[in-house]
């Protein structure tokens, strides 16, 4: 009875093991070059209140940060097919399309809308949620993200694929 035992618990260690990996969606087709970083000071930027002579009120920037921040800027090639995996990040990212076209899906959205972005545009991911990025055009694409992070963060986290997308 003992080893029944014994053998019983060492197989759901293994199991346990071997399943818990699987949860995370690793990448595919995707690769991503950490091109640059560097670590900043405290930010203040508030372009409404720094101005001194720009009279557009238009435009306005505020960015603030309570310490230090790691800023990265990585480039990411995605090939035909290829899928970043299901991830996260601590903070937020400017995303832009350099080459080709790059399909990304929410988490947060319970209908997993595509949302299409094409080189020369961008988009800002929170940081708040998982997220995928695809490339589902049938030719090679390109992005760069430049990330803001707490100094000393994961820069990425593997996350489960949401039950709401089916791929």
């Amino acid at each position: 009875m003992t080893n029944y035992r014994t053998l019983l618990a060492t197989g759901a260690v293994l199991a346990a093991s071997i399943t818990s990996p699987a949860w995370a969606t690793p990448a595919s087709g995707f690769t991503a070059v950490q091109q640059w970083k560097g670590v900043y000071p405290t930010l203040k930027i508030n372009t409404e209140t720094d101005r001194s002579t720009d009279k557009d009120d238009q435009w306005d920037v505020k960015l603030s940060t309570k310490d230090t921040s790691d800023v990265y800027v990585t480039r990411n090639a995605i090939a035909v097919g290829g899928a970043s995996g299901w991830h996260s990040h601590p903070g937020p990212s400017l995303i832009t399309v350099t080459v080709g076209e790059i399909t990304a899906y929410d988490s947060h959205d319970p209908l997993c809308s595509p949302k299409r972005y094409q080189a020369g545009e961008g988009f800002v991911d929170y940081g708040d949620h998982a997220h995928i990025v695809r490339n589902e055009s049938g030719a090679p694409a390109e992005t760069v993200a430049v990330q803001f992070l707490a100094t000393g963060s994961t820069r990425r986290v593997d996350e489960p694929a949401p039950s709401t997308c089916s791929f």
